[in-house]
């Protein structure tokens, strides 16, 4: 990419995207956003990667918006922004049939932490933390954290993140079931590249429909459900993974998977 605000890297079957604007904690100015478009396309598109860790440079993860460069905006519009720039990297995130990891290694605040629920499976260092800042400045949650939160914790839980703005720390969020890990900042990188390891070794074709599966079980009854796991079943069961799978079992060793 011609500017470095969203670095992208790849390492075998695993996508690197890293925010990369460390002196304002990663904060969301328009080229940031539809550089991060692009990474996700890319990673997307390429069928050498299996699975995507998302990222921070510096201290922070991604604290939201930059207010500073918006702040000469004059009748700017946020449903506009929303529209042409954070909307497309959420919807993106969660139809890209690839796992994506979250590796917070600091705050993620407003548009940050939705980027951060956003993810597949959230690995969070010990001083991180989540904070829905929107109200602070009179604002309401975006960016798909009011979708995020309530199917995550209580409603009770979820109204109080985004009308009071109080931080959650990455234990609290553990524990109430927001984040997969929490570790120490020296093994950040060591339980990253662990589960990273593992789903680019997985049946990624499988793996791809049970993220579908998944996002579509919030907003369907059982018969559809149903319906709908037979139709990806039928998929998964013709792939050459579930081949692969039934003959490693037989033979009584590890199957290696081609996500495929």
């Amino acid at each position: 990419m011609e500017s470095a605000a969203v670095l992208y890297e790849k390492k075998g079957n695993v996508a690197f995207v890293t925010l990369n604007r460390p002196d304002v904690f990663n904060a969301f100015n328009d080229d940031q956003s539809y550089q991060l478009q692009d990474a996700l396309k890319q990673a997307n598109k390429d069928e050498d990667v299996r699975v995507v860790v998302l990222t921070g440079a510096g201290k922070a993860f991604c604290s939201g918006q930059d207010l500073k460069a918006i702040a000469g905006s004059k009748n700017r519009s946020l449903s506009e922004s929303l529209y042409k720039r954070y909307n497309p990297i959420i919807r993106a995130m969660r139809e890209m049939p690839k796992p994506i990891i979250g590796r917070i290694n600091g705050v993620a605040a407003g548009a940050g932490a939705s980027l951060a629920l956003a993810c597949d499976f959230i690995i969070a260092v010990e001083h991180a933390s989540l904070i829905e800042v929107f109200v602070n400045v009179g604002l309401v949650p975006d960016s798909g954290s009011s979708y995020f939160l309530p199917k995550s914790i209580s409603p009770a839980r979820a109204f109080e993140m985004c009308t009071m703005a109080q931080k959650v720390t990455a234990l609290q969020a553990l524990e109430w079931g927001l984040i997969n890990r929490v570790v120490v900042a020296e093994g950040l990188d060591e339980e990253v590249a662990k589960v990273a390891d593992f789903y680019a070794n997985a049946p990624t074709l499988a793996i791809g429909m049970i993220k579908k599966m998944l996002n579509k079980a919030t907003h369907s009854d059982l018969d559809t459900m149903l319906q709908y796991e037979a139709y990806c079943q039928e998929i998964a069961g013709r792939s050459d993974d579930y081949r692969e799978g039934v003959t490693a079992f037989n033979e009584k060793r590890k199957p290696e998977f081609k996500g495929k």
